[in-house]
């Protein structure tokens, strides 16, 4: 079925001209002659059949339906234009381009990947944010990894290491003492994690108490603004110590309870079932893995 699409040359003929809300600039910046620029713009309008400026004496001004369309089609060359320029930077290199969930990402991932980088200096990898599960098909990253259960279909999973959180708190809110019991915690604001909602209720589950307001306090999507908000004393946080070993140990947190959090989910590379034999990804693969390893095995 043929799409019904614009050409491009007129598309970035009337974005040119959207942003400048002027033919003659339009046509300066494209290396056109004003004339074609109107001729292009004329026919764009002709295929919408919407009018997209209004023209007067003094030059031109987009109509609603013109700003409207301009704010679209504006986002959708830009990312044209990156995919463009991706694709460029691409061509002969191996490149992975990996999906992870950001504060482990940040803290525990990127200080350990200069070591891929000595070891494979051939392969490129590219880190996105992503906080929840997605469809491979439906996007470019060739690998992910994630805080879940591995139930993810049509991918291959490989268990990197559990997560353990404890209550940690700014050292101003022990005042003198060394730990908080989990009465004077169920006191306290409690911080929670939007990814991990029952966070709070599973640890004082664990020590065999029920606290009305364990699901109450303000809601942080990431470790790292639990992190920052425990430090600026809002309340105390439920984190795995791995993710906040700087602000550990210069003294800006504090672990406030030894009690860690068990739990059956951990963080895993997945990798889908159409890209195991990637001898990039494979090599990648070998190497977090080795890395989680050597980690736990020094936690």
């Amino acid at each position: 079925m043929r799409r019904k699409i614009p050409s491009t040359t007129a598309l970035v003929c009337f974005e040119a001209a959207a942003r400048h809300e002027s033919f003659t600039k339009a046509a300066q910046e494209l290396a056109l002659t004003q004339g074609a620029v109107c001729r292009q713009i004329g026919g764009l309008e002709g295929f919408l059949n919407v009018e997209l400026f209004r023209r007067s004496r003094r030059g031109v001004k987009l109509t609603e339906a013109g700003l409207s369309y301009s704010r679209q089609v504006s986002a959708q060359l830009d990312a044209v234009e990156r995919d463009t320029l991706s694709v460029m930077r691409q061509q002969g290199a191996n490149v992975i381009e990996l999906a992870v969930v950001p504060t482990f990402g940040t803290q525990w991932l990127l200080p350990r990947l200069k070591d891929f980088q000595q070891r494979h200096p051939e392969v490129t990898v590219n880190l996105t944010n992503r906080t929840r599960p997605f469809l491979f098909a439906d996007t470019a990253f060739d690998a992910a990894i994630y805080f879940g259960d591995a139930d993810w279909s049509g991918t291959q999973s490989h268990r990197l290491m559990g997560e353990n959180p404890m209550p940690v708190c700014s050292p101003q809110w022990l005042n003198g003492r060394d730990t908080l019991d989990a009465d004077s915690i169920a006191e306290l604001p409690l911080l929670q994690q939007t990814t991990r909602p029952y966070a709070w209720r599973q640890w004082f589950d664990s020590l065999g108490m029920s606290v009305e307001r364990d699901m109450n306090g303000p809601r942080y999507e990431l470790f790292s603004m639990l992190g920052q908000a425990a430090m600026h004393e809002m309340g105390i946080a439920l984190i795995p110590p791995f993710l906040i070993q700087r602000e550990l140990a210069e003294g800006r947190l504090v672990v406030a309870n030894k009690h860690a959090l068990s739990s059956d989910k951990a963080y895993y590379l997945m990798i889908p079932e159409r890209k195991v034999e990637s001898a990039s990804l494979r090599a990648f693969r070998d190497w977090l893995v080795i890395q989680a390893r050597d980690y736990a095995a020094g936690a």
